[in-house]
């Protein structure tokens, strides 16, 4: 799978994409109480979920760069393992590859999620699921207690659209897999289906809400945005 633009870049022309539907976040916050792992302190650090887990610093996982003088335009190729590779062509510079690589993050999602349909068999999934069932209720009442807040009710999930909901009943329902994140991740999923509890909505005022949480919010997002299509 590859995706090229012209040496000549503009950030406007469109790019080539697949048809896998977008991953449907509603992305969370960690708390300020202490036990609560802070997305601002540090980077996230990759998941070990196999096949395409980032493996680097960076939310991309590693990105590989080559030059090629024969080469007219910026080349961007996801390897059959994960990899991203990138082909810098004649003339061509390391900064603006960089600025290739990140305008173009989705599609690498996209790519990454195509290449296995599953990355877990039938008695993996059933252990995770219990995993699940066993380690997201109590997290969120953890979490849920530190903030003062009620939870009418947690379920879990096979959500495929969504890490988790929030009814108007104050009941929360919760992804198996968000055990497969990093805790501030999963955290933050938590904590932005407890602030529905406040608001029901994603107005402005709800994500005053969640960047009092988590003033680094945003990471998790950002990891969800990348990783998120290979946890389907």
């Amino acid at each position: 799978m590859q995706l090229g633009l012209p040496f000549v870049d503009d950030s406007r022309a469109p790019t080539r994409e697949s048809a896998l539907a977008p991953a449907g976040v509603r992305p969370l916050a960690p708390t300020s109480d202490r036990s609560i792992a802070s997305t601002s302190d540090s980077p996230i650090a990759p998941t070990r979920v196999r096949p395409f887990a980032p493996t680097s610093d960076s939310a991309l996982g590693p990105v590989y760069f080559v030059r090629h003088r024969r080469a007219r335009r910026y080349l961007l190729r996801v390897e059959h393992d994960g990899r991203v590779r990138v082909t810098i062509p004649r003339g061509g510079s390391k900064r603006e590859a960089d600025e290739f690589v990140q305008r173009h993050t989705e599609w690498v999602a996209r790519q990454r999620a195509r290449l296995t349909p599953s990355a877990f068999g039938t008695e993996e999934r059933t252990a995770l699921r219990d995993r699940a069932r066993k380690e997201l209720p109590a997290r969120l009442l953890e979490i849920a207690a530190g903030h003062g807040m009620a939870v009418a009710g947690v379920s879990i999930r096979n959500q495929r659209t969504r890490w988790g909901s929030c009814g108007r009943d104050g009941k929360i329902s919760l992804n198996w897999r968000l055990v497969l994140m990093p805790p501030a991740v999963r955290d933050y999923v938590l904590i932005h289906e407890l602030m529905h509890l406040r608001r029901l909505d994603h107005s402005p005022a709800f994500w005053t809400l969640v960047a009092a949480a988590c003033p680094g919010y945003r990471e998790a997002r950002q990891w969800l945005r990348i990783n998120g299509p290979a946890l389907r």
